[in-house]
């Protein structure tokens, strides 16, 4: 379990499958038995408000992730942010909504934006998520110029940022162009590219999470996994996620992700140990997860009113795989904390240093 200090890890907590509210109370129920706390997604401040109702009681406030069709250099859609600002403060912990591709070019008028929604001293944060392709300098350089704001920050999605790293390696020469198939050979022929490319987030989202964390922004983080050859959608994968492929590569017959439950620790590691604590937001925004996991007990009656409990299953398989993820993560915060009362040196001396250099 993580410690009492530890960054609270929420999850998505939304429909996922197609269905009515009983989808949200299975939702609540396996929220309260994992103790996580909840990200939502909105289109509209009467959803939120409807879906809030279901979001169990927890300490840390849920987070919202706002119609990714905002663009916060219009002013009507800045005033839609500022509503949902107003209506839910004190209900939510903060708002999260994309950039825009051009923002890259804008940074005065992006910088002016999140002053107008986030230059309070309370109330929710307003975070601006990472999404566009933006170069990571640029996305630094936003963090130090609004670093001072209260409730202004940068929200880092891991998949995004490691997507763009990746396919930015593709593209060198020899580039790699094109769909990446297991079924045509294009991605046997390149694999050892593609998993270079591949190996290249995790560093790179590193580096960038160390940056905006010095400047003392407010950092919320979306983690996720991914691979540039995951086919429509290649990242909102699990951490235990692993590309299967129809051909051996070292001794599998399947390709490391991005991350995986290793790059999970080492990203949280970087956040703690970069981001002021008051300033630093977790959530996982785990959206693949295909399978069916049948019904127990009270999870079953809630369904009774459905003739075909397919969708329920599914629903509950993707909110075990969240859990699964919640599991992970707060595992590894917890293994960051120092221990309290470390065990002697069984010869009675004191421990060592971890940094000491010991000779003989």
């Amino acid at each position: 379990m993580p410690a009492p200090s530890d960054p609270p890890v929420r999850g998505l907590f939304r429909r996922q499958v197609a269905g009515d509210d009983a989808l949200l109370r299975l939702a609540a129920l396996r929220f309260e038995q994992a103790g996580m706390p909840a990200e939502l997604y909105a289109e509209t401040p009467d959803d939120l408000d409807h879906v809030l109702g279901f979001v169990p009681e927890h300490a840390a406030l849920p987070t919202v992730h706002l119609s990714r069709g905002l663009d916060l250099l219009d002013p009507a859609h800045r005033e839609v942010v500022q509503g949902f600002v107003t209506r839910f403060a004190g209900r939510v912990a903060g708002f999260v909504v994309h950039d825009r591709p051009g923002m890259a070019a804008r940074l005065l008028p992006v910088v002016t934006a999140l002053r107008q929604v986030g230059g309070r001293d309370d109330g929710p944060y307003v975070w601006l998520e990472y999404a566009a392709g933006a170069p990571l300098e640029w996305f630094t350089e936003v963090a130090a110029r609004i670093a001072r704001l209260g409730r202004a920050g940068l929200c880092l999605d891991t998949g995004h940022v490691g997507l763009a790293v990746a396919h930015a390696e593709l593209r060198r020469p020899p580039a790699v162009t094109g769909p990446l198939s297991t079924r045509d050979g294009t991605l046997a022929a390149a694999v050892d590219r593609v998993q270079a490319a591949t190996a290249a987030a995790l560093p790179a989202l590193l580096g960038s999470v160390r940056d905006v964390g010095a400047t003392g922004t407010a950092v919320h983080l979306h983690l996720h996994d991914g691979h540039p050859a995951v086919p429509d959608l290649s990242d909102h994968l699990s951490f235990l996620f692993r590309l299967p492929v129809p051909f051996r590569y070292g001794s599998v017959s399947a390709l490391d992700p991005m991350y995986g439950p290793g790059g999970l620790a080492a990203i949280l590691a970087a956040a703690v140990r970069g981001v002021r604590p008051e300033r630093l937001t977790l959530t996982l925004e785990v959206h693949q997860a295909e399978g069916r996991l049948p019904l127990a007990g009270g999870a079953r009656a809630l369904f009774r009113h459905w003739s075909d409990p397919t969708n329920a299953e599914r629903f509950n398989h993707w909110l075990s795989v969240v859990a699964d993820n919640h599991l992970l993560a707060t595992t590894a915060l917890a293994a960051l904390a120092p221990d309290p009362d470390p065990d002697p040196d069984p010869a009675g001396l004191p421990v060592p240093d971890a940094t000491s250099t010991l000779s003989g």
